[in-house]
């Protein structure tokens, strides 16, 4: 039999650990020959490459090579690329992961020259369409043939947009794959983390517009980490490139370099990043993925965002939304024992990438 050619979408640092063990399942068939194209919008080493190498996974069939600009720069440059990629080597399918610029933008292009879009951790609202994010979550699910998503509550998202459930499918949370096909990894790499950990100490990043594109907003935030740091547990703060551009400009890196109690590290590779987390007492961020990956792991979450796209995280987890001015509170309460255990949502079982695989079988053999 010979094998059809499958692109994976890779743009960010999540999109790589959601892309890796689906790229492995579909390796290991007789029929997909997975192709990983590499929009290059997240264009730091670590941010990047070194996701490739944690992973397992070969140097990307395609690389586009976009880099940093603004949202309309960015999206319009992959569509360019990725349309030159589709239109040499057509591919049976593209599966487009998450909410990136990347993802929407591939998923136009392909869409546009009819190749079959397969659109991965689909249905997710914040219903906050001032996030950049949302909107190209809504604008992914509505072009793509195949959505998969990750808990029911995107079910019941897609039905409400007037989605038919042949059009979905809950295949649960593939993030969580990563972790499992790593783990031994995880929890060996101390010896590889160049740092004199604290007995008890919190992770942190911090990295979304809202968060640290406003001096005042960052200043706040800055205030209650630094406070946090000195009075009640020590935080590695690992620093995403937008955010240490953000601190430099607004003069405030030096208020974080010389605090007391807190470290501030260049970002990670998947690995390490997620030793420090597993070893974490709890973790302050804005991202999405760490609050799936504290909610498998029991860790308390505090996120400072006024909505998340993952609410199973709070309604079954350990996540829990908090502000700048109720953080220090928050801290304090997770440190006491008084935090939501949780437990793991349903699917959320290290083998989404294989129910993934047989989806698409189903799928591909239909059109």
């Amino acid at each position: 039999m010979s094998r059809i050619p499958v692109h994976l979408v890779a743009a960010a640092r999540p999109n790589f650990m959601k892309v890796a063990p689906l790229y492995h399942a579909l390796a290991a068939t007789d029929w997909a020959a997975p192709v990983i194209v590499h929009t290059g919008q997240h264009y730091d080493y670590n941010m990047s490459d070194a996701f490739f190498a944690d992973l397992g996974l070969p140097e990307p069939g395609f690389h586009l090579g976009v880099g940093s600009g603004s949202h309309g720069e960015q999206t319009g440059r992959v569509m360019i690329e990725y349309e030159k990629v589709c239109l040499k080597h057509r591919p049976a399918c593209v599966i487009v992961v998450g909410d990136v610029n990347s993802t929407i933008a591939c998923a136009m292009s392909a869409a546009k020259l009819h190749v079959p879009v397969v659109h991965l951790e689909a249905g997710l609202r914040s219903n906050d369409r001032g996030m950049p994010e949302e909107l190209n979550r809504l604008a992914t699910d509505a072009i793509s043939d195949l959505l998969w998503t990750p808990s029911p509550d995107a079910d019941e998202n897609l039905r409400g947009e007037g989605k038919p459930d042949t059009a979905f499918e809950c295949v649960g949370n593939i993030m969580l794959d990563s972790f499992e096909l790593l783990r031994s990894r995880i929890e060996a790499a101390g010896a590889d983390i160049d740092l004199d950990l604290p007995e008890r100490f919190g992770v942190m990043t911090l990295h979304r517009p809202s968060n640290v594109d406003d001096e005042a907003t960052l200043s706040h935030i800055i205030d209650g980490l630094t406070h946090i740091a000195a009075n009640q547990i020590p935080l590695l703060f690992v620093a995403h490139p937008r955010t240490r551009e953000r601190l430099t400009r607004f003069n405030l890196l030096d208020r974080l370099t010389d605090a007391p109690g807190l470290t501030v590290l260049e970002p990670l590779s998947y690995v390490p990043f997620m030793h420090l987390v597993t070893k974490s007492a709890l973790c302050i961020t804005d991202s999405g993925g760490l609050q799936e990956e504290t909610t498998y792991l029991g860790i308390p979450c505090l996120t400072l965002r006024p909505n998340t796209e993952r609410p199973v995280t709070i309604t079954m987890g350990t996540n829990r939304l908090v502000t700048p001015d109720t953080l220090k509170d928050s801290v304090t309460e997770a440190l006491s024992g008084a935090w939501p255990t949780g437990r793991r949502p349903e699917l959320w079982d290290g083998a989404t990438a294989s129910r993934c695989v047989a989806s698409l079988k189903r799928f591909l053999d239909r059109v």
